[in-house]
């Protein structure tokens, strides 16, 4: 039978996913050329025209994937309601589920990046435009009166870091935390940044009469 015949970008698209599920599989670090050529059934050479070296191939694999979560990101905190009902969206969404694979890819980059560099410097921008988005929507809703908050970058910053903390252990350590604890803690971490006593509370209280919570 005669192999499918696909575009550059498609053929581009196909290596990047393979990748992304070759990695998920064996590491950042142990991924070989060869296993992702293998997942597609194509020769070494055909990955290498596309990414000259294994560590170009990881680090746009790794972005591939973590540009289609920045762009659901930017969907959630771009609907047409309070900021608060966005951003608490958003920190729930960013919690681990299941299989958590998102939260796996970036454990690995965050491991494999203090020796490469390609790897470093992608994951890196898109760690700083998650910071950036969370911090426009606290800004937007700080200048509305809905809360106040003094330092957007900063809130961003430390709420990230302790959403970080909290999807490591439960990715790494399943079990060790029930997912509801994890949300009651990260509306807790939200509200604390907004100065609201409670996220719930105040999102209930501004949501549209019969307009369901996300």
């Amino acid at each position: 039978m005669a192999r499918e015949r696909l575009s550059v970008a498609e053929r581009r698209e196909a290596l990047l996913r393979a990748a992304v599920v070759q990695i998920e599989a064996r590491g950042a670090t142990a991924v070989r050329i060869a296993d992702v050529a293998a997942e597609l059934g194509v020769s070494n050479a055909l990955v290498l025209y596309h990414f000259a070296t294994k560590e170009h191939l990881v680090a746009a694999a790794f972005a591939h994937a973590a540009e289609e979560d920045l762009a659901r990101l930017r969907t959630l905190l771009g609907r047409r309601t309070t900021a608060v009902r966005r951003l608490r969206a958003a920190v729930r969404w960013y919690a681990p589920t299941g299989q958590a694979k998102g939260w796996r890819l970036w454990i690995e980059s965050w491991a494999a990046a203090l020796r490469e560099p390609a790897l470093r410097e992608v994951a890196g921008s898109l760690d700083r435009a998650w910071k950036a988005e969370l911090a426009s929507v606290i800004a937007e809703g700080a200048a509305a009166g809905e809360f106040a908050c003094a330092d957007p970058s900063a809130a961003a910053w430390r709420l990230t870091a302790f959403l970080d903390g909290l999807a490591v252990q439960m990715t790494s350590y399943p079990g060790s935390l029930a997912r509801a604890t994890m949300l009651e803690w990260a509306d807790a971490a939200l509200a604390r940044e907004l100065g609201l006593p409670s996220v719930a509370r105040t999102e209930r209280a501004r949501a549209p009469e019969g307009r369901n919570s996300p």
